[in-house]
């Protein structure tokens, strides 16, 4: 049997993202991203196309590598401004039975505790639909913002690794699952036997109980984005869903094997980790119509916009580069797998700086995928065939017009051929994404290791 395709919509609570300038298009409608009736409208336009979910991007500050300034973001509406996504989710769950919610936040960044109790709190909101997409953060402007200095690529996740063990002790040992008795007759809500205090001595110190009752996960549903060799690592340890954002089969072939061995190497199965990939699709009636379509966003997307937003990707100020300028690899703090797929993976093609402004397929960037239902079905078809991936993450573009022509045009086809599905599947999101599991992290994740041992002393583990 065929694998069923995943599909995500990749939005962010900002006017537009890594292709700035198009909210301004006559079909966006990127200006209302502060109004609430926007994330609703969203999120049931989604479940009526039966997407496996919103996945929330974002970022705690603005990019300013560009000149040296975020002028350009700011002009273009890129990822800025910015606000803070975990606050659309509990909306747009009420107006939704199935559709899943993927909410970005920075364990460099983060204090473990609070955001465990955050992310707890969401995955009881939503009967258990929330996954947390584990970020280290790239950008010197936030380490500034938050007045810290920036934290080395690599070191971040060593810090990270220790972070998960925090929050998997919060979410894992703290409670047992029947401490919230509700007892009205004995007037007990919750039973102090039942309940441990976490101590956590590592990178991150901790001695408290998890403020909230076990939710419907325990531990959300992880994602991770990083393919830097580290970031890998991480990913194989932790990631129930790798996100990347390959350009070509090959790169992506490369990344999902990576992520399936790194998950081998942690004791996991390979199959442990859906892998979804980036991708801009344009779609119409037509390939002469998605031509035209194409043509019309292009027009919109600012240049220098997008390369300011590259600039921070890269961790290298475009500005000071002549547009026919070739991208040359430089190891930096910021998104080390855009570089390598420009300079090392690209198939010898040089790309220049004049490339990446551009509202065009470019390696470092994700593909485009532009025709009629029938041509965007088969592309589809044919990197998830040829490359092992599961799903695809929708990049956004003059919305929310591009993903109901997605869901009008392309879901369809998809399921005439049976590579989508027809109903959502039962259950928690865990349990959407590998039916033949349970709600709770299998048992050879890592973070199940750290569920509470019945012959463990009460009240307290280390």
């Amino acid at each position: 049997m065929s694998k069923q395709i995943l599909v995500n919509a990749f939005y962010m609570a900002s006017p537009a993202q890594a292709w700035t300038g198009l909210w301004a298009h006559p079909k966006a409608q990127g200006e209302r991203y502060n109004q609430l009736d926007f994330w609703i409208e969203l999120a049931r336009t989604a479940e009526r196309g039966l997407i496996d979910g919103i996945f929330l991007a974002d970022t705690l500050s603005v990019n300013d590598v560009y000149q040296g300034k975020p002028d350009a973001v700011m002009r273009a509406g890129g990822m800025f401004p910015s606000n803070d996504p975990m606050m659309l989710i509990p909306a747009m769950a009420a107006a939704t039975r199935h559709l899943c919610f993927g909410v970005t936040a920075n364990t460099t960044y983060e204090p473990p505790y609070l955001l465990a109790r955050r992310l707890s709190t969401l995955d009881q909101l939503t009967g258990g639909r929330l996954s947390w997409n584990v970020v280290t953060g790239i950008l010197a402007s936030a380490a500034r913002a938050m007045g810290v200095e920036p934290v080395p690529h690599d070191k971040r996740y060593d810090l990270a690794d220790d972070y998960m063990d925090l929050v998997y002790k919060l979410w894992e040992q703290s409670w047992d699952d029947d401490a919230a008795v509700r007892d009205k007759a004995a007037r007990i809500f919750t039973d102090p036997a039942r309940v441990r205090k976490i101590v956590h001595d590592g990178q991150y110190r901790c001695e408290g109980y998890h403020a909230c009752e076990p939710s419907p996960q325990r531990t959300p549903f992880i994602y991770a984005a990083g393919s830097s060799g580290r970031g890998t690592v991480f990913a194989g340890r932790h990631a129930e869903a790798a996100f990347t954002a390959a350009n070509d089969k090959a790169s992506a072939r490369r990344i999902v094997d990576s992520y399936r061995r790194a998950a081998q190497e942690a004791g996991r199965t390979a199959d442990s980790i859906k892998v979804f990939n980036a991708v801009t699709v344009i779609v119409a009636p037509t390939e002469a119509e998605a031509l035209d379509l194409k043509r019309q966003y292009a027009d919109y997307s600012s240049v220098e916009g997008n390369l300011a937003m590259m600039s921070s990707f890269l961790g290298i100020d475009l500005s000071r580069y002549d547009p026919d300028d070739p991208i040359e690899y430089i190891e930096s703090n910021a998104m080390q797998s855009a570089v390598e797929a420009m300079t090392r993976y690209n198939g010898g093609r040089k790309v220049r700086v004049r490339d990446i402004a551009a509202f065009e397929d470019v390696p470092g960037r994700e593909p485009f995928i532009v025709g009629s239902p029938g041509q965007v079905c088969d592309a589809m078809i044919s990197w998830i065939d040829d490359t092992g991936l599961d799903g695809f993450n929708l990049v956004r573009t003059a919305e929310p017009a591009g993903l109901q022509s997605f869901i009008d045009l392309v879901v369809p086809e998809l399921q005439t051929r049976g590579r989508y599905k027809t109903g959502y599947a039962p259950g928690t999101m865990r349990e959407k994404m590998f039916p033949e599991g349970a709600a709770r992290l299998p048992a050879d994740h890592p973070g199940a290791a750290f569920r509470h041992r019945r012959d463990a002393m009460p009240h307290e583990t280390a």
